[in-house]
């Protein structure tokens, strides 16, 4: 195991059970009723402040190579609105680790703004990562307005071009949203077998598919037919994924998904983000593996993300997918209980002079 792992001894379950004692900040509460953090932009003058306390070095265990073979590929996107939760996973990740330093980062991006870069140089020291620019004109005349605006931004559409994107020796990857925590080791997910398909994840075939999809689609008999047997209509959550990259570029599977993309343009089919267009290219199609690698929809449903209990059985990820964020519910003091499972991996610190904006 990883040398430096204090938190990770502490039970799953009982973790819910912990009391946060949360840190004062200044606020300004939504519509919502979710109250928001604002921190103070420094002046010149100030001194640098760096939001994030800085995370302990973690190192390999005796029994970990240092091949290239050795080297495992996660893939994650920069943005500042979610900058805090991915701060979280990347804590997750190394901690829970047997093989911290063998884990490469690569880190997609749209904006430039260096305070993230150097957020996450100032708080992982030691981590081993790659930026890689995301061109956002590729997909802003291709996306369709959704029921959540989140849902609708260019570098949510990123993983659809990691055949593009990444350099061509890479060829595995572990795609994983901001909004989760890992409470296992990652070389488990790492080690998955793909069984030859493009894409391997937690899968659900009882789901309740046609609500993914609007009347325009199951009335059209050709889209239709696509989930009539040949096919199961098994649903599968994007946010955590094992992806063959050398596959995903061989099958051409980029120019497939923008293709469902431009019949959403012509007509509505669909009513949530980049998720259908994956369903409608991969759905049963993909290689399932256990459900305890994505305990998802933690952060409710996408409109008024309410809270959730945990799915029975063993859990390895803990993902706050739906409009709910538990860095937004702790500030709040209006957490779910399962926020508290997060709580311990938030390496937030509120800048020492903030102001209260009315």
């Amino acid at each position: 195991m990883a040398f430096w792992s204090a938190p990770s001894s502490l039970p799953l379950l009982g973790l819910l059970s912990i009391i946060l004692f949360l840190r004062p900040t200044s606020v300004v509460t939504s519509p919502s009723g979710i109250r928001h953090g604002i921190i103070r932009k420094p002046s010149s003058s100030d001194p640098p402040f760096h939001p994030f306390r800085e995370a302990p070095a973690y190192r390999n265990g005796d029994a970990c190579g240092s091949s290239p073979a050795d080297r495992i590929h996660v893939v994650m996107t920069l943005d500042a609105n979610y900058l805090r939760g991915t701060m979280a996973a990347l804590l997750s990740i190394l901690q829970h680790s047997t093989c911290p330093e063998n884990i490469d980062f690569h880190f997609l991006w749209s904006h430039l703004e260096p305070n993230i870069f150097s957020s996450i140089k100032s708080t992982f020291p030691f981590l081993r990562f790659k930026l890689y620019r995301f061109d956002s004109n590729r997909v802003r005349g291709k996306i369709s307005k959704s029921i959540r605006q989140a849902l609708d931004q260019p570098l949510n559409y990123a993983r659809i071009y990691l055949g593009d994107i990444l350099p061509a020796d890479i060829r595995r990857v572990i795609y994983l949203d901001s909004d989760l925590v890992m409470v296992d080791d990652i070389a488990k997910l790492w080690g998955v077998d793909l069984g030859g398909k493009v894409l391997a994840a937690p899968e659900y075939c009882h789901a309740n598919f046609s609500k993914y999809f609007t009347s325009s689609f199951w009335s059209n008999p050709g889209f239709a037919r696509m989930f009539d047997g040949r096919r199961r209509p098994c649903y599968f959550n994007t946010g955590v994924m094992v992806v063959d990259v050398e596959k995903w570029r061989q099958g051409g599977y980029t120019k497939k998904v923008e293709e469902w993309m431009a019949e959403q343009k012509k007509m509505r089919i669909y009513q949530l983000g980049s998720l259908p267009p994956f369903l409608l290219v991969l759905a049963g199609n993909i290689q399932s593996i256990d459900h305890r690698w994505n305990q998802h929809g933690l952060g409710g449903d996408n409109l008024e993300g309410k809270c959730r209990d945990l799915h029975p059985g063993p859990i390895s990820l803990l993902h706050w997918s739906g409009k709910g964020k538990p860095w937004l519910r702790l500030d709040s003091r209006r957490p779910c209980a399962v926020d508290n499972l997060w709580a311990p991996y938030d390496l937030y610190r509120p800048s020492p002079v903030s102001s209260l904006e009315e």
